[in-house]
């Protein structure tokens, strides 16, 4: 108790607590633009923490961390381009809400979400740190091709109405994921003798494109007719009754980000796309998600807070990266002297218990940041939109050439955007392309391995109760909609028959 306490002490120093605020603020910033994210974010201000108390430098560089992830919804929200892939699951309804006039309501909720996943967390990090860092030790690659199978599947399959272009859909994103060369072959594939392709497109630049591009050029192209969308500034704060539709979500979601977090290689992306379809899932009325339903906007925010607690796990006690934003904090802890590991419980518990209490501290500094940032946020919606437009496609084609650094991913960029308004357009769905798209890669490196390892794909579904489990559940997320369906449609028969 009493390391907890000197934890706790060694945090409210205020040189820590100066830190905070200023990696809150520098992560809500680096959040909000499109395509830098959590792991550029840490990389671009590693130079800052040069000279620091080790102790110190976790503290800046854990906050940007969390403070990137509250931040990444924000543009999601407003202005429908999400900050990074673990903010793409609040467009679905987050966008939404802000077109009904809710801006306010969604970005303060939505930071009340991350503080709630982010608390959770923090108590799952202290009691099952090392127990969840041993049953991630389990996961080998069978159990990570089941995994992605798995989350690849209940995405798709909530694709009320249009479950074949939701396969269609994940097939395009995997399609694309082949591009580049095979690791294992070391063969070159669709990279159309461009060399810039040959480590593949980045998943970010493609997110940016549909979603960013993609709402500019629908919104060019329906210029001419009436505006729908309400930009009233209403309420800044959520009501009394949101309340109470989110907190269930919320305590839900946030363990499944924390777990989910704590598999090396899953990342906020994969929790909180799981959180919003488990939580669909479990709504009686699915099919007003996707429209601005507060439900599906705060159970992904949970998640995504409670992931990145969730990623510090592997991170610090087996050294293994729970995320790319965990992997470059991991070389930049290196560097500065401390080493991630079984034994830094042990050995550092000082720094430790330091980075758990900051973290609590952190996420309350956030959420009051986020909150009283809502006003002056609400105003980009009163930007005109020969404005606005401009705006959001300079920061897009910044955001992507800071990726890379590399035009091509302007072409790309434009690409994707076409991409994005032809799917709105037919009314196909873009989640399980985005899915698809950023788990494919590992994927097949992981079959890949699992073939090597189990010399066929059947001896990967019997490899451990992991995948027994996961086998099963992949299979039950695909059989019990259809069988719902099936069921519905035969109820619907009967009803006119017994009203004769």
């Amino acid at each position: 108790m009493s390391i907890i306490l000197d934890g706790l002490i060694t945090a409210l120093q205020p040189i820590n607590l100066l830190l905070l605020l200023l990696g809150a603020l520098l992560g809500t910033i680096v959040g909000i633009l499109p395509g830098l994210g959590p792991a550029t974010g840490i990389a671009v201000l590693i130079p800052l923490t040069f000279g620091m108390e080790p102790v110190s430098a976790l503290i800046l560089m854990a906050a940007i961390y969390y403070g990137a992830l509250f931040g990444g919804s924000r543009s999601s929200i407003l202005i429908n381009t999400p900050g990074d892939g673990s903010s793409v699951a609040a467009t679905f309804d987050g966008y939404p809400m802000t077109k009904n006039g809710q801006a306010g309501q969604a970005m303060s909720i939505a930071a009340i979400a991350s503080l709630f996943g982010g608390i959770m967390a923090i108590f799952g990090f202290i009691f099952l740190a090392i127990p969840l860092a041993d049953f991630a030790l389990n996961f080998g690659p069978a159990e990570f091709v089941l995994l992605f199978l798995f989350a690849l599947s209940i995405v798709v399959t909530l694709s009320v109405g249009n479950t074949i272009k939701g396969f269609l859909s994940m097939f395009v994103g995997l399609g694309i994921a082949t591009i580049g060369v095979d690791l294992q072959s070391e063969v070159q594939r669709f990279t159309l003798g461009i060399p810039e392709l040959i480590e593949g497109i980045d998943f970010i630049v493609v997110i940016i494109g549909i979603y960013a591009i993609g709402e500019v050029l629908y919104n060019l192209f329906n210029i001419s007719q009436p505006k729908t969308t309400d930009h009233n500034i209403g309420r800044k704060l959520f009501t009394k009754e949101q309340w109470k539709r989110s907190l269930g979500p919320i305590v839900r979601s946030g363990p499944i980000g924390f777990i989910l977090g704590a598999l090396p290689g899953s990342g906020g992306t994969i929790s909180s796309l799981f959180a919003y379809s488990a939580q669909r899932s479990l709504s009686k009325k699915p099919e007003e998600y996707g429209k601005g339903k507060v439900e599906g906007l705060v159970a992904p925010e949970s998640a995504n807070s409670a992931s990145a607690v969730g990623a510090l796990i592997p991170t610090l006690t087996m050294a293994i990266p729970g995320s790319g934003a965990t992997a470059v904090m991991l070389g930049a802890l290196i560097m500065i002297g401390v080493t991630p590991g079984p034994l830094l419980f042990e050995d550092s518990p000082d720094l430790v218990w330091t980075l758990i209490n900051s973290m609590f501290i952190g996420n309350i500094i956030l959420v009051t940041l986020n909150i009283a940032l809502v006003g002056v946020l609400m105003k980009v919606l009163h930007t005109p939109p020969k404005v606005l437009y401009p705006v959001i496609l300079l920061l897009s084609f910044i955001g992507v050439y800071t990726l890379g650094y590399s035009t091509i991913d302007f072409y790309i960029l434009l690409i994707a955007g076409a991409v994005g308004l032809l799917m709105r357009v037919m009314n196909y769905p873009v989640v399980p392309l985005i899915l698809a798209l950023i788990v494919g890669g590992d994927l097949e490196q992981e079959f890949q391995r699992s073939m090597v390892i189990y010399d066929n794909a059947f001896g990967i579904l019997f490899a451990s109760p992991i995948t027994i489990v996961l086998g099963i559940l992949t299979l039950l997320s695909i059989v019990l909609p259809l069988i719902s369906k099936w069921l519905k449609r035969r109820n619907r028969k009967k009803q006119p028959s017994q009203s004769m």
